[in-house]
């Protein structure tokens, strides 16, 4: 190999280490904000609540920056087999880091509205929930940054206990609305920020396919592992459907 070849590929993987150092960053910020959200929700803490959103402007232009570089090494390296891989799955990963960031600061400016403050409702699902989906985000995230298939393949397993969660917070929050007129305010909100958990959770598993499919070059199937609904449900949303539509709530503004 000539001078100017090996000095083409010192280049070349130097750019992928930015990019790699770029998305391990973003993924870094996310699982903060995550976190923050979480515990601005299942401890009333304010500074969480208000530290969260403010993260958002440091992940979206870590989005920007990653999409400059992959055009950039798709435009004057044209990659190959695995690197393509790589590449090419990026810009997918770092817009599943952005939805997790919005979701998370979704989830964060909730928190602070004034119906949950003080409320009866128990949070003791919601943060089972925010715990599952905080750990499967950290795990994607190490399968990322370590190239670790066999990692993101159980975070993709994982993602039925989230499922299952959901859906059981959702009936939880039903019966105390259906229980009692006051609890509407606050089961609302806590509806809202459940389904934007059950989002991190889905973007979640979206990483770590992306992972696996870039280090084996296999694409996991389609159809997710879901958790086990009743009656005709399918998704953890027509699971909700169907519990509220017992209960005679429902049309189309149900979740």
């Amino acid at each position: 190999m000539g001078q100017e070849s090996t000095h083409i590929v010192s280049s070349f993987e130097q750019e992928l280490e930015r990019l790699r150092a770029m998305m391990v960053r973003m993924g870094g910020l996310v699982e903060r904000q995550t976190s923050q959200a979480v515990a601005a929700v299942v401890d009333h803490d304010e500074n969480a609540a208000a530290a969260a959103p403010e993260l958002d402007p440091q992940v979206d232009v870590l989005e920007r920056d990653v999409e400059a570089m992959v055009i950039r090494i798709l435009a004057l390296r044209s990659p190959v087999a695995g690197d393509l891989r790589e590449v090419v799955s990026a810009l997918k990963i770092t817009g599943d880091m952005e939805r997790i960031g919005d979701c998370a600061a979704s989830v964060a400016r909730r928190s602070l509205r004034t119906e949950l403050l003080g409320t009866r409702v128990s949070l003791s699902g919601l943060r089972g929930m925010g715990r599952l989906v905080q750990d499967n985000l950290r795990r994607a995230i190490d399968a990322m940054t370590q190239r670790d298939p066999e990692k993101a393949y159980e975070v993709w397993q994982s993602d039925t206990a989230v499922d299952e969660l959901y859906t059981a917070m959702f009936r939880e929050l039903v019966t105390y609305m259906m229980e009692d007129p006051r609890n509407i305010g606050p089961c609302t909100h806590l509806l809202f920020i459940a389904k934007n958990l059950e989002r991190i959770g889905d973007h979640a598993t979206n990483i770590a396919e992306r992972v696996y499919y870039t280090v084996t070059g296999d694409i996991l199937p389609v159809v997710r592992p879901r958790g086990g609904f009743s009656g005709t449900a399918a998704t953890p949303d027509d699971a909700v459907r169907e519990e509220l539509a017992k209960n005679g709530v429902g049309g189309d503004d149900a979740p």
